[in-house]
């Protein structure tokens, strides 16, 4: 399973097969340079300075040794430079299909995950990939690579000293294994934190009006600062494993250099051993350590990249909930006839939330659903768009079950005025359009004219060029639902649904949407959802839900003289 993980993680570097070679022949250069720089001073000291050769020859060598230098430091420059390079466009094109693959996760997915979980996948856990692709595919190559060279230079000058300079390996490795299973799991537990704080502070900020008009700001603190401090423990475990780690691996390193003086001092005084032998061997041994402590570190930049790649293709993987936009039968036009038959759903498979719903719509009829609060008549809205499916009956769009529908078709001919109006970061034209550019900005003011938002835009400095903040936070309750009357207009659907649309405005722009209603809604298919009965008197039909089953149907007069729950209801609202 791990080893699919990961090479899945290398499939990303198929675009870019080109840029990665280029990577890592630069690191071999680099390597070749490294190796060569205690190569060329054993040799100054053992058969130049040792042997009291001419200066000019040392002086040709101590050249070499700064060419060898320069080389190297400007193909580090070029590989780190392609390294990052090839890091954030391989993270690019994993966030974009990331996005893209929530972007068609159906309503139920968003209803199981929390969006502090889902932002923490696109967001964090893409980041520590980016470290893995940067500074760990190449780098690695690199390190195995320089260990190869420095044993083959070692075993080439004395097979004896290099079998001494390895004998602390086994220890190394030890020290590692016992470190990498507590990184792992610790790193885990760190990103299950991260989300959990992302989730809480974006719950709490879009709730931040609630805390403050119930004064609940000291118990949500307390409740932040518990998660964050249990953050801030796992963190400092961290960094105290790897404050253990990395001088354990420093001590090593000295340990091998403390055993090669000890053992090459006698052998130097009986002329057995050469000075620059020994020198060069210090110097490899501490370049053989120090790709030994880069792994390390890789190591614990490949556990994360482990863990964040399996949250990462976790979501990525989730089909469950995967919307197919173009199965189905294409539509080019809907009239918007709807008929239920024997309709039954439930969002959880055990408590039916609409039991055996029967009605039809037929087309520029406007059809009202009243009921009590959770007596399913948003869920009846939702069914209709097919972002829920159900469990039995069928639903029918002129004749055709909307299973058999390209989904793509279906949603274009439907669109949803909610109470709860949703304003995005940007302008109002934007706003109206959501960036189809087959809608004019002719298009865009007519549609403001008729749902009667017009009148506040014009009276905005910049008009339809009007800036607004995230989620509308700068527009009155009203205005924003005005606004979402004009973007449905705009896109011109066969069916408009308007879902307690009108709870927000006040009476006077109410009677301006009425009037806009009734021209919008002929020759168009009109579901409401109010719970102003008011709003509804001129209805074609209404339905009456009640706990999940349909108790009356008819118009406004008949539904009065029968005096069962809409007559009560009715009263209610008139008393």
């Amino acid at each position: 399973m791990r080893n699919k993980k990961f090479i899945r993680l290398f499939s990303y570097f198929k675009p870019y097969m080109g840029l990665l070679f280029l990577s890592l022949f630069l690191a071999f250069l680099i390597n070749l340079a490294d190796l060569a720089s205690p190569y060329i001073t054993k040799v100054i000291i053992d058969d130049y300075i040792s042997l009291k050769k001419p200066v000019v020859n040392i002086v040709l060598l101590g050249l070499l040794y700064l060419a060898a230098a320069l080389s190297g430091g400007v193909f580090n420059y070029i590989q780190a430079y392609l390294l990052n390079f090839l890091g954030q466009r391989i993270i690019l094109d994993i966030r974009m299909e990331l996005f893209s693959h929530v972007q068609k996760m159906a309503l139920s997915f968003f209803d199981k995950n929390s969006s502090g979980r889902i932002l923490t996948r696109i967001t964090n856990d893409v980041e520590v990939l980016n470290d893995f692709y940067s500074g760990v595919i190449v780098s690695l190559f690199k390190d195995i690579l320089m260990l190869i060279g420095i044993i083959v230079v070692m075993l080439d000058m004395n097979v004896k000293l290099t079998l001494l300079s390895m004998s602390v390996i086994p220890i190394i490795i030890i020290v590692t294994f016992l470190y990498k299973n507590k990184a792992r799991r610790n790193f885990m537990r760190i990103r299950r934190l991260i989300a959990s704080i992302n989730g809480f502070l974006a719950e709490n900020i879009y709730g931040m009006r609630l805390v403050q008009i119930f004064n609940r700001q000291k118990e949500k603190y307390r409740e932040f600062e518990k998660l964050n401090n249990e953050y801030n423990r796992a963190s400092i475990f961290e960094m105290k494993l790897m404050a253990l780690f990395k001088p354990a691996s420093e001590l090593i390193n000295s340990l091998a250099i403390c055993i090669l003086i000890w053992y090459c001092i006698p052998g130097i005084f009986n002329s057995k051993i050469e000075i620059g032998v020994l020198y060069a061997f210090v110097t490899y041994a501490k370049k053989f350590f120090a790709p030994i402590s880069d792994l390390a570190d890789m190591y614990n930049t490949i556990v994360s990249a482990g863990v964040a790649a399996e949250r990462v293709f976790e979501l990525m993987d989730d089909a469950g909930d995967v919307e197919d936009m173009d199965k189905g039968t294409k539509i080019s036009r809907i009239r918007g006839e709807i008929e239920f038959r024997h309709v039954w759903f439930s969002y959880d498979n055990k408590n039916w939330v609409l039991k055996d719903i029967n009605f039809k719509v037929n087309k520029g009829e406007t059809v009202a659903f009243v009921g009590a609060t959770g007596s399913g008549k948003s869920t009846i809205i939702n069914l209709i768009g097919r972002f829920y499916e159900i469990q039995k009956g069928e639903i029918l769009l002129d004749g055709v079950n909307i299973k058999d529908i390209r989904l793509k078709d279906l949603r274009r001919a439907i669109a949803v005025v909610m109470q709860d109006v949703f304003i995005f970061s940007g302008d109002i034209k934007n706003n109206i359009r959501l960036d189809n550019k087959h809608i004019t900005d002719e298009q865009v003011v007519n549609a403001a004219k008729y749902s009667n938002a017009y009148d506040f835009i014009k009276n905005l400095p910049g008009k339809f060029n009007e800036l607004v903040m995230e989620r509308g936070c700068t527009l009155s309750s009203g205005q924003r639902q005005l606004l979402s009357f004009a973007r449905a207009i705009a896109f011109k659907p066969s069916i408009l649904v308007l879902d307690e649309a009108t709870a927000n405005i006040d009476t006077e722009t109410e009677r301006y949407i009425q009037k806009s209603l009734y021209k919008i809604s002929r020759n168009r298919t009109t579901i409401i959802i109010a719970h102003r009965l008011s709003t509804i008197k001129n209805a074609d039909k209404i339905i009456v839900i009640n706990k999940g089953r349909i108790k009356e149907m008819g118009k406004h007069e008949e539904l009065l003289r029968l005096g069962g729950i809409y007559k009560n209801l009715y009263d209610m609202q008139a008393v």
